[in-house]
């Protein structure tokens, strides 16, 4: 055999065996490679819901931003299926502990299920027993797809508890409101659990200050009015933002009272500011509503792209007023004990807590934990007892029209 067939012989061989390995082999490849691509996936991690008779808020969260198309279909009578609303999930696999069906029955929904419609799609469908409206929304950090529906449902729709003030183009006008029910008011305390919040450079925590003035708030309010105070929560956890706006619209609240502290990379400034909901082209605002959400000022453009069709089924011009009125009232009560009080006036910006409520709802920033004079006042149960004093003075006026 000479050096050239030799040469042809060894290559031969070489081959042969390569194949054997990749036959071998190929299993494991095919593995690893559907691995991979379900890694590349997003995942539905949870399906949860809060409801009443009127109002129920569906909530899908995933471990990664999705594309998602929603869709309402008839009620079949020949395949006796009920009126349908569903939402397909592109990209994504459904997580093994998730529950395939929630009952729900609350006169709204019948119940929501889960299921994974494709290889490369979900699909959360929920069974409809009488709905009028309904309303889908995308929240960043952690992802999740919000679903708001409302009706009569099974008790007949439900009635204010008071008709607002009205507000004239000039000034605010106040008339008497009607009381047709027990006042309920939620007070939401911000963050809490693995949520700190804004922390002072001695080491205080807005969520320890936003619970205690949420605690004494609740006391002020239940001693000056006869209202069923509610509290999002009563001790150092973590609520989701979308859960405490679900909260307040279960309880049927008429007022919605966002309680936290606010902080800036500029150590001088100082201040107390309101906020209720809506756009903002205000760098500042923009810049703190992505503080308050746990996301980006690049996140906020894509739920201010959706604000502008919420905005026109909340109680807006309720809220100026409320704001307004208790924002006015604050100030007065801590500028007659304490020098340097600084009022940032009512503004408006996209936080996530206040999207999707039904009632006049406003968000308070009491000062700036990063000012090194606000956070030794913070400390100070005097200092914040001067704040709910101002705070719950002006509610009672609101709730009033005095």
């Amino acid at each position: 055999m000479n050096i050239y067939s030799a040469g042809i012989s060894v290559m031969l061989r070489v081959v042969g065996h390569l194949l054997i390995l990749l036959t071998l082999l190929a299993p494991l490849l095919l593995v690893t490679s559907a691995e991979s691509g379900t890694s590349a996936r997003s995942k539905v991690t949870s399906v949860r819901h809060w409801s009443n008779p009127s109002y129920t808020r569906v909530v899908i969260q995933l471990d990664r931003k999705s594309t998602y198309k929603s869709h309402l279909l008839r009620k079949d009578v020949s395949i006796k299926k009920p009126r349908r609303f569903y939402v397909d999930i592109d990209g994504a696999v459904l997580g093994s502990e998730i529950k395939k069906t929630i009952n729900i029955n609350d006169g709204l929904l019948k119940k929501a299920r889960a299921g994974q419609y494709n290889p490369k799609t979900v699909r959360v469908v929920l069974d409809i027993e009488s709905i009028d409206d309904y309303k889908v929304f995308a929240l960043s950090n952690p992802y999740r797809i919000v679903i708001d529906v409302s009706g009569k449902g099974g008790n007949g729709s439900s009635v204010a508890a008071i008709t607002p003030p009205v507000r004239s183009a000039k000034k605010t006008v106040i008339t008497k409101p009607r009381v047709k029910k027990r006042l309920t008011i939620v007070i939401d305390p911000g963050h809490g659990g693995r949520d700190p919040g804004a922390t002072g450079r001695r080491g205080l925590k807005e969520k320890d200050v936003t619970l205690k003035i949420g605690k004494m708030l609740r006391e002020s309010l239940r001693k000056k009015t006869d209202a069923k105070v509610v509290m999002t929560r009563t001790r150092d956890v973590y609520v989701p933002l979308e859960e405490r706006t679900a909260i307040a619209n279960r309880e049927g609240a008429d007022l919605f009272i966002s309680i936290h502290i606010n902080a800036s990379r500029k150590r001088k400034a100082t201040g107390i500011e309101s906020y209720i909901l809506n756009v903002s082209e205000d760098a500042e605002s923009k810049r703190l509503a992505a503080r308050e959400n746990s996301t980006s000022v690049e996140d906020l453009s894509d739920l201010e792209f959706i604000l502008n069709d919420l905005i026109s089924k909340v109680k807006t011009n309720d809220s100026v007023v409320l704001a307004n009125i208790v924002h006015t009232s604050l100030i007065s009560s801590v500028k007659k004990k304490y020098r340097g009080v600084k009022s940032n006036g009512v503004k408006q910006a996209p936080f996530y807590v206040l999207v999707g409520t039904r009632m006049p709802a406003v968000l308070l920033e009491l000062s700036f934990i990063s000012n090194s004079r606000d956070e030794k006042r913070l400390r100070s149960d005097k200092y914040l007892g001067t704040m709910v004093k101002g705070i719950s003075d002006g509610v009672v006026k609101y709730v009033k029209g005095a």
